[in-house]
């Protein structure tokens, strides 16, 4: 036969006082199993487990009329469980959501109207969110000659927040998605790719790339950057086929067939303090952007692809 408890047992169980049981009860909430011949109520332990829910509910700030609708439909032990479970994760993302503001403005010593605008963007929906970071990149790169190539070389630099983000995420997500928003940083960022990717009229008919060459210089690029990040020695044979590749490409795309004069042009063009004010500009949002993605952060950035190329075109003479 299944164990019956009385109110008392029920109330030292589930921290409820016997009052509050009984008013579950005649509120029609959660009724007595039955009642014993001398008319006491007892409960078994699926009306145990259906009060424990009312009080994680009640505290969770659930109605009497909510929770009325829910235990109506009659559902099993499991599917209570799973009920509580759900509101459980609701209620905690809402507060890591909080808790991340909360943080912020105590670093940040925010003002009111700051407070407004984290909360609007810890809010935001999955689709507001790319959307934001879309409209930032489209406006920073518009009217640059990088076609489609660069902007599939930029893909790592978009946030995109987990479904169950930590109050770190959260708090990387609100300084970043304040960052882009911020119209000086915009411009900061917009003027420094246009001086790094001029229209094709800045600099002559005889230098306007084709798709083609964006995208292998993207690619070169790309695979510097994957051995830089691998920790592959510029002055390595891996380094300097990729270097070799790279200075015979350009040579052909300069129309000199010269490719000692070619590498010493490019061990000349110093990348060195161009990539000092990428880092300056843009560290933070990659620093950021990593922590939101829930990925390690950026390699401190003394070999990024430009340099790492660069250093590996000066070994090969070595």
């Amino acid at each position: 036969m299944e164990d019956m408890y009385s109110i008392g047992d029920v109330a030292r169980r589930t921290g409820l006082s016997v009052s509050a049981i009984r008013f579950y009860s005649d509120a029609g909430i959660i009724s007595p199993t039955g009642r014993t011949g001398a008319g006491y109520r007892h409960y078994d332990i699926r009306a145990v487990a259906g009060l424990e829910l009312v009080r994680t509910l009640r505290e969770l700030g659930a109605s009497l009329d909510d929770i009325r609708q829910l235990l109506a439909e009659q559902i099993t032990l499991p599917d209570l469980a799973t009920a509580h479970l759900a509101l459980v994760e609701h209620q905690l993302s809402r507060f890591q959501a909080r808790r991340a503001v909360l943080r912020t403005i105590v670093r940040q010593r925010s003002t009111t109207a700051q407070v407004s605008l984290m909360h609007k963007l810890v809010s935001m929906s999955d689709d507001d969110r790319a959307q934001l970071i879309e409209e930032f990149w489209t406006d920073v790169t518009d009217g640059l000659d990088v076609q489609g190539f660069f902007v599939d070389y930029l893909r790592p630099w978009w946030p995109t927040l987990p479904t169950e983000p930590t109050a770190e995420q959260l708090e990387a997500w609100i300084e970043l998605a304040d960052m882009v928003q911020d119209a000086e940083f915009r411009e900061a960022v917009r003027r420094f790719f246009a001086e790094t990717f001029a229209p094709a009229a800045a600099r002559g008919p005889q230098t306007t790339p084709t798709d083609d060459d964006v995208e292998q210089q993207v690619a070169f690029l790309t695979e510097a950057k994957a051995a830089a990040e691998a920790g592959v020695p510029a002055g390595s044979p891996r380094a300097r086929e990729l270097a070799g590749r790279w200075v015979t490409w350009m040579a052909a795309r300069a129309g000199d067939p010269n490719t000692a004069d070619v590498r010493r042009r490019l061990v000349d063009a110093d990348p060195g303090p161009h990539v000092a004010r990428h880092v300056e500009l843009l560290g933070r949002y990659s620093s950021l952007t990593a922590t939101v993605n829930g990925v390690p952060q950026p390699h401190t950035p003394g070999a990024p692809a430009s340099v790492w190329l660069h250093a590996a075109v000066a070994n090969m003479a070595k």
